[in-house]
């Protein structure tokens, strides 16, 4: 049986074929989240640790806060590298890697003693050559087990890095005030390692689905993607991806101090960085379910408006009910934008193409993410107060919605069919 879709102002019969959807792929998918629930807890205890660190290093918070940074910047930067490489050696080793490089970055970071050596093990060993190595080819690696509900399981996997929001930063607020953020740094790489080496080397196979697949009709076989050239709306979604990311780091790196300032026990504010990522965590399984239908396009723009909804919202509440209140919105809203963006390029890119495109898009959403953490404790280095910083983030939120939303117009105008498949 055939099904007519319309892409570009153009009817076109395609094929129905089997799924390569199993139950396999869905073991993956869930073996990916909690490699990432994991992996992405490493740069987190810089985040709560972030005030004790800049303390005992005698610095300001843009210093803990830049470290995380770099980790966020690191994991994008080296995505393509390592997209390209687990394309050659395999996806189980370049994880493997992965793992072990976050836990040489983890006991640098701790033995270091200077600046300097928090940099590089965040940047270097936690970032390029750790989460790089696990986070873009894992995102590639489950899109090749999915084509019908592909939007719901990218929603899970990276759900992985909040739900290591949600999980760990109070574990880690006790372990710190025990042992301190140096011993909580080597506990943890020991940890990781323990639990990702034996889930990668068993659970991780070639996929159905190969680079090799066909192009997706309107992309490759006419030169144009939503009317555009493809490197024009690959440019939009990389500018899209920075943009929106930027806003999305800065509640996450500096929650706990913020609550701190106010006067809020850092203990509470640990509970409200988990709450913040443990809604982000439970929204994105729905967000995936309204990437199957509505398509990855528009559900970034939903997911952005809601976005910069929140982020008004920390401006105008200070007291603790309120923050806890205004956490759980942001959490609840921004979590479906990052992996609608993978569905998008999915869905107008040729499958061939997914290994570069989609760490591309990672590297600039990823750079966003490390600007936005750093950019807020900039800003409250040189004012004083995190208000400044919040409401640079709904200007530059606002600039999001501007980039985004002419493609989204475009690709209504164009009835390009929001769950075509790569």
């Amino acid at each position: 049986m055939d099904a007519a879709e319309t892409i570009n102002g153009r009817t076109r019969t395609a094929p129905q074929t089997a799924s390569i959807e199993s139950r396999a792929s869905w073991a993956v998918a869930l073996t990916a989240l909690g490699i990432y629930t994991v992996s992405f807890g490493a740069p987190t205890i810089t985040v709560v640790a972030l005030k004790p660190i800049a303390a005992e290093l005698g610095s300001a918070r843009s210093v803990p806060a830049l470290a995380f940074a770099l980790a966020w910047f690191g994991a994008a930067a080296g995505g393509i590298t390592m997209g390209w490489l687990a394309d050659r050696i395999g996806i189980r080793w370049v994880v493997i890697g992965g793992a072990l490089m976050i836990a040489v970055g983890l006991a640098l970071s701790s033995l270091g003693g200077t600046a300097a050596a928090l940099y590089i093990g965040h940047g270097v060993f936690i970032g390029i050559l750790g989460n790089a190595g696990i986070n873009a080819p894992l995102y590639v690696y489950v899109s090749r087990w999915f084509d019908r509900r592909r939007g719901s399981a990218m929603a899970l996997i990276s759900s992985g890095m909040y739900l290591a929001g949600a999980i760990w930063p109070t574990p880690f607020e006790r372990l710190i005030a025990v042992f301190g953020w140096r011993d909580t740094m080597l506990i943890y790489a020991v940890f990781e390692i323990v639990v990702i080496l034996p889930a990668a080397a068993i659970m991780f196979r070639p996929a159905p689905e190969t680079a090799a697949e066909g192009p997706l009709p309107g992309s490759a076989e006419t030169g144009w993607v939503l009317g555009l050239r493809p490197w024009v709306v690959q440019s939009f979604l990389c500018l899209a991806g920075f943009l929106c990311c930027i806003p999305m780091a800065m509640p996450q790196v500096h929650l706990v101090a913020f609550c701190s300032d106010l006067g809020i026990l850092p203990s509470h504010g640990a509970a409200m960085l988990s709450l913040l990522l443990g809604c982000a965590f439970l929204s994105r399984q729905f967000w995936g379910l309204v990437t199957d239908r509505i398509g990855g396009l528009r559900t970034v723009l939903a997911g952005s408006v809601c976005q910069i909804t929140a982020m008004i919202g920390f401006l105008l509440t200070q007291d603790e009910a309120g923050l806890f209140a205004v956490a759980a919105m942001f959490g609840l809203g921004f979590s479906g934008i990052i992996p609608a963006y993978v569905v998008a390029i999915r869905e107008l890119f040729p499958a061939a193409e997914a290994s570069w495109r989609i760490p591309t898009l990672l590297l600039f959403s990823g750079s966003g993410m490390a600007a936005g953490g750093w950019l807020a404790g900039a800003i409250y280095d040189y004012a004083g107060f995190y208000a400044a910083a919040f409401a640079t983030g709904i200007a530059i939120n606002a600039a999001h919605i501007l980039v985004i939303g002419p493609l989204v117009w475009r690709q209504g105008r164009l009835r390009l069919p929001s769950l075509a498949r790569a």
